[in-house]
């Protein structure tokens, strides 16, 4: 008996231990995948309780380290209690660092408990008072106070306060005295408003000025202050300029800290933000509270309903009594707010009050729905990928009447100007991703000089496939080319005099028409169309592949002048060596024996080539 128990512990441990093991590669996998921008991961137990809240300039770098490399014991015993993660994209390392700072306080996790202590950042305090004071603190009084911040960077505070403090001498004492100038007056660090040595006025402009400077509004003042360090850098006072050049520094440091994840403004605020593709459409929701991010939402929906119409579905299914409405919502820039009265009569209905529905005009609030919107982005991404494009295809085969599910598709783009250096771009797509190394490109040899287009698309059509037919390779399901029916009859041409028996279409750019060879009309499906979201995917992914090379063999053409300016070098020659080494830099690096010997040029001649080509690249790098 006691040997079948012992057994039984023994399969129960090793299936935990399989179970642990599956997970960990499920999440090494889900790691791999994570975004690359900053922002804040959050790992959960397997009741889905948080226990670890950190923060990454790279968010996926920062995960897969977790499941590499040998851990020391905290990192371990971590990881025997992960079952999944998330994160946040944020827009710096600096809002990771708040956010992480602001999660690990809300929600107390179990493995950030003896790593954080809990000190909050520093801010600047402009008083509520008829004279306001000014100085360094980190508590948070709701009086009327003006805040800015929080500051990671503590010197840099210092070294404003310092500026401030000589440029603007505020006063220093809590309680104005009637009784005579303090010694703060004396020193020049004090205006004395409390002996009338200022009026109130002229004090309030001080104060403005302050207040714009905390704003980031520096400017001017870093213009004045770098002409002051060079002039006392040239009369030999090294110290003040040295000091002078801290004090730019710190204002450059402490412009560049403008948080989307704390903003110290005590309205309550949601920003709400939305991508779709299709079907399928994430939304994001950034929560505002007491001037701190308290937590993002992410809600998952499939709808075939348009913008506005999806977007009243989810507020009227996100806010209720659990969760109502701040005061204020932001909205992406893309949705009318006009349009909105019947949500307004809801929340009028439901909350007793109608909350601000907002499109945002400030930098700040821009900021935080673009972030929201990021994260959307990404979340729609992973779906997309966990998906794959097979309903995209299937619908494609069906709208199309194609002969089978076009798993794979190639796509042709003709790129030239004025019949200059035509080239064609063939792309491939496996189940509606780029497979980028069956890429080809075509330098076009029978259209040179001369604008044709459906010459041009016959030309690559027929190199392209009489050597997949003569080599016995793969052919494509679906042929899509740039362009209308003009194009495709071209194509479709070539394809019946090699025999192929393969589904080709015509994407037009205008009114993105469908052209199916001979047709006398063109389809025309929903721009909301997964089908016709993936044929845009191909013609865009081919148009950029053409347009690349045709720009860069355009800009040898500029070089041309300058090469023939070496004595021995003509027109010709001038071709022959660009056609070598096809760009400067190429010809610029390249030993001259070489080059003498591949362009049948004197070695003379090459080193004049190769030190013209030397000049040219430092010109347009200093111009």
């Amino acid at each position: 008996m006691d040997n079948q128990k012992s057994s039984q512990n023994n399969i129960e441990a090793q299936s935990a231990q399989s179970d642990e093991k599956s997970s960990l590669e499920i999440l090494k996998a889900a790691a791999l995948d994570a975004p690359t921008e900053p922002g804040v991961y959050i790992m959960k137990d397997c009741e889905g309780q948080i226990i670890y809240v950190g923060k990454a300039k790279s968010l996926r770098n920062r995960i897969k380290s977790y499941f590499s490399g040998e851990k020391d014991i905290k990192t371990a015993t971590l990881m025997r209690h992960i079952r999944s993660f998330e994160t946040i994209i944020v827009s710096s390392e600096y809002d990771a660092l708040l956010l992480e700072n602001t999660l690990i306080k809300q929600h107390s996790p179990k493995y950030n408990i003896n790593l954080k202590d809990g000190k909050s950042y520093p801010v600047i305090r402009i008083t509520h008072e008829e004279y306001p004071r000014i100085f360094r603190t980190r508590r948070i009084i709701k009086d009327g106070s003006l805040y800015f911040g929080p500051f990671t960077n503590v010197q840099g505070v210092n070294t404003m306060m310092e500026l401030i403090d000589k440029l603007f001498p505020l006063r220093k004492c809590k309680t104005i005295k009637k009784n005579g100038p303090c010694m703060y007056y004396h020193i020049n660090r004090c205006m004395a408003p409390c002996c009338g040595k200022i009026i109130k006025e002229d004090y309030s402009l001080h104060v403005q000025r302050v207040i714009k400077m905390l704003e980031g509004e520096t400017e001017s003042l870093i213009i004045d202050l770098t002409a002051q360090m060079h002039n006392t850098a040239r009369a030999l006072q090294f110290e003040r300029a040295a000091h002078i050049r801290n004090t730019i520094r710190a204002f450059e440091n402490l412009a560049g800290e403008d948080s989307s994840v704390e903003d110290l403004n005590p309205e309550d605020r949601d920003y709400i933000a939305w991508v779709a593709e299709g079907v399928l459409a994430t939304f994001t929701v950034f929560s505002m509270r007491g001037g701190k991010m308290t937590g993002r939402d992410l809600y998952r929906t499939r709808s075939a309903a348009d913008e506005q119409e999806s977007l009243e579905i989810f507020i009227t299914s996100f806010y209720d009594s659990l969760k109502p409405p701040p005061a204020k919502i932001f909205l992406q820039s893309d949705i009318n707010i006009k349009n909105f009265e019947l949500i307004f009569n809801w929340f009028k209905e439901k909350f007793d009050r109608k909350p601000e529905l907002l499109v945002p005009e400030e930098k700040h609030h821009i900021a935080i729905l673009a972030m929201a919107r990021q994260n959307a982005a990404e979340d729609l991404r992973k779906r997309l990928k966990e998906r794959g494009a097979g309903p995209a295809l299937d619908e494609l085969m069906r709208v199309l009447n194609l002969e089978t599910r076009p798993e794979r598709i190639e796509g042709f783009d003709i790129a030239q100007l004025d019949g200059k250096h035509p080239v064609a771009s063939l792309i491939s797509f496996k189940n509606g991703a780029p497979d980028k190394k069956n890429y080809r490109y075509f330098k076009l040899r029978t259209v040179i000089g001369i604008v044709d287009d459906f010459a041009a698309m016959r030309e690559a059509v027929k190199r392209r496939y009489s050597r997949q037919i003569r080599e016995g390779k793969e052919l494509p399901d679906l042929i899509l080319v740039d362009g209308g029916i003009g194009q495709v009859n071209a194509a479709k041409g070539i394809l019946d005099e090699l025999g192929m028996d393969c589904d080709l279409i015509g994407l037009a750019k205008r009114e993105e028409e469908i052209w199916l060879p001979e047709a006398k009309e063109p389809v025309v499906l929903s721009r909301r169309s997964e089908a016709l979201k993936v044929l845009q995917y191909v013609r865009d992914e081919c148009h950029r592949f053409a347009t690349n090379l045709n720009k860069k063999l355009r800009s040898g053409d500029l070089f041309f002048p300058i090469l023939e300016s070496v004595d021995g070098i003509g027109p010709k020659r001038a071709v022959s060596i660009m056609k070598a080494y096809e760009s400067i830099a190429n010809i610029a690096a390249c030993e001259p024996s070489e080059m003498a010997q591949k362009c049948r040029i004197s070695e003379e001649s090459a080193r004049a080539v190769r030190a013209v080509a030397k000049l040219t690249l430092k010109d347009r790098k200093f111009s």
